[in-house]
């Protein structure tokens, strides 16, 4: 495919990295050189210094003959009017906008998007997918990581795993047969720093992070499992009132079970606009590293605190001071990967990164085969892939171990056409119409895509 990238902040500049080493050919554009000399200098990618809205530095970046372009810049109304140039001027089949204000994704201005009107074929909006995570994230504390698939049927759990975890040095194959009505596999490994699919007859360590895929009903159990009982959260704090902050709240508020939510904004007028918007919650002005607010939000009985402001590092500062008075779970909003790794010194329990949540939204719409959903795991060293089984699939009509798959790849549920959920084993025979939920090291990627058996057209 010919991919057309605009924009080479952090996104664009991943999304470029995923899929330049994957026989795609990409072009970025940036109007900041700076930019696109990195992205040139570290990547197989042609790069474009320009406004990516300007006609001129489209058909620079070869939008005549581009299959699609993702418009990932920080303003969202160049996102717009590139997708817009793409389609009345260079006719590209397949328009990707990110936008960020709310506003534009109001129902009421649903038909904006149409062909005819501003032609974008796919809205990604990087609030709404962090609101989401960071939703999980609190349903899941226990968890490194969380992500739903088959529509929520499934879970991909990231398990961090203790000295006294009760299954350490157990072969997996034996823990299959022990748990053999759990539906629930792993399908990833972290140790030290390398990040494999492991084979029947591993065993898990201390200090290892596992990736399962488990059905959601089964969620609680494999925690257990692991060594991590799943504990109710009642008490929260959030840190902000944004977007992200007002929506996860909303969210809050809606849910079933009952939670007390408090929430700490710095600006005022954010803080009234929240305060109005929300009906059960106590919203409280002021700054989130302050004792005294924090004690006012009775920090010291939270169950959890989310920092989810758009600072990075207040955001983790936040986390330590809520930490240092009590809470028992602290979970930043982090931007800048390079962040990541002083979180396990600071004490930070888990992260939500809106750029990953970002990629993984614009994945799902890049991959060739009928893919329904991605994931990307770590610093896309891997990818959780949701895909639905074709009639003209290698992997149609054959079992699973006998779809000689490669070797970084495991396949953790599948869904079939009747609805039964089916944990795999080696004689699951695979038939049109499954959907798949697996896991594939980035390495193995093109062959997963070439093995689902769809092209372009598909599009």
């Amino acid at each position: 495919m010919k991919i057309i990238i605009c924009g080479a902040g952090q996104v664009g500049w991943q999304i470029a990295r995923q899929l330049s080493g994957e026989a795609n050919e990409v072009s970025i554009v940036d109007n900041n050189p700076a930019l696109v000399r990195r992205a040139t200098d570290t990547l197989e990618v042609q790069g474009v210094i320009g406004f990516a809205s300007h006609p001129s530095v489209l058909e620079e970046a070869g939008a005549r003959d581009a299959d699609m372009i993702i418009a990932a810049t920080h303003a969202d109304e160049v996102n717009m009017v590139t997708c817009q140039v793409a389609h009345s001027v260079f006719n590209v089949t397949r328009k990707i906008a990110r936008l960020r204000t709310q506003v534009y994704l109001d129902p009421q201005y649903a038909d904006l998007f149409r062909r005819d009107h501003m032609p974008i074929d796919v809205v990604i909006n990087p609030e709404q997918e962090v609101s989401r995570a960071a939703l999980r994230r609190i349903n899941a504390p226990s968890t490194f990581d969380i992500q739903d698939f088959l529509d929520g049927r499934v879970q991909l759990a990231g398990i961090a795993l203790d000295e006294d975890c009760p299954v350490l040095s157990t072969p997996l194959k034996q823990l299959t047969e022990l748990f053999s009505t759990l539906k629930a596999m792993v399908v990833g490994v972290r140790r030290g720093s390398r990040l494999f699919a492991p084979e029947p007859a591993d065993q898990l360590f201390a200090g290892d992070q596992v990736y399962v895929i488990t059905a959601r009903e089964d969620l609680a159990r494999t925690l257990e499992v692991f060594g991590k009982p799943q504990t109710r959260q009642e008490r929260l704090v959030l840190i902000g009132a944004g977007n992200v902050g007002l929506n996860v709240a909303r969210a809050l508020e809606t849910q079933r079970e009952r939670v007390r939510v408090r929430v700490i904004e710095r600006d005022r007028a954010r803080a009234e606009r929240a305060a109005d918007a929300l009906e059960r919650t106590i919203v409280l002005h002021g700054d989130g590293m302050d004792d005294a607010l924090l004690a006012e939000a009775e920090i010291g009985r939270a169950d959890a605190v989310l920092a989810l402001t758009d600072d990075d590092k207040t955001n983790l500062l936040s986390c330590v001071r809520a930490k240092s008075m009590g809470a028992r779970l602290a979970i930043a909003l982090v931007n800048d990967p390079g962040m990541v790794p002083l979180m396990g010194s600071l004490g930070i329990d888990a992260h939500i990164s809106p750029r990953a949540t970002t990629v993984s939204s614009i994945l799902r719409h890049v991959r060739h085969g009928r893919v329904r959903s991605i994931y990307a795991i770590g610093d896309g060293e891997a990818e959780v892939i949701e895909a639905q089984v074709l009639s003209t699939s290698s992997l149609a009509g054959r079992t699973i171990g006998a779809a000689d798959l490669p070797e970084g790849v495991l396949i953790g549920a599948v869904l079939k056409p009747g609805g039964t959920l089916v944990r795999p084993r080696a004689d699951t025979e695979l038939t049109a119409g499954d959907i798949l939920v697996l896991f594939a090291l980035k390495t193995d990627v093109p062959e997963v895509e070439q093995m689902l058996q769809v092209s372009v057209e598909w599009f």
